[in-house]
């Protein structure tokens, strides 16, 4: 009965060791997943940055360009 008990706890705790693994593998994994997520997140913030920015430069080259940047053209004058 007692050899029995001692197999059965012994059992036991050999089956908690795998259960505290696999739960300890579980947590590293969802931990990379959401830093993968928060890079991703900071990629899409960057490159929305770059967009807007070269947003930017193309509207400020159309203002300059119709401003005055009319220098190719036939001249009229004498």
């Amino acid at each position: 009965m007692y050899r029995t008990l001692i197999a059965m706890l012994a059992g036991l705790a050999l089956s908690a060791c795998g259960l505290a693994e696999t739960a300890a593998t579980g947590v590293g994994a969802a931990s990379s997943a959401a830093e993968q997520a928060k890079q991703g997140q900071q990629t899409e913030q960057r490159m929305q940055q770059q967009v807007e920015a070269a947003k930017q430069v193309a509207a400020d080259k159309l203002n300059a360009a119709d401003d005055g940047g009319g220098g190719g053209g036939a001249s009229t004058s004498p």
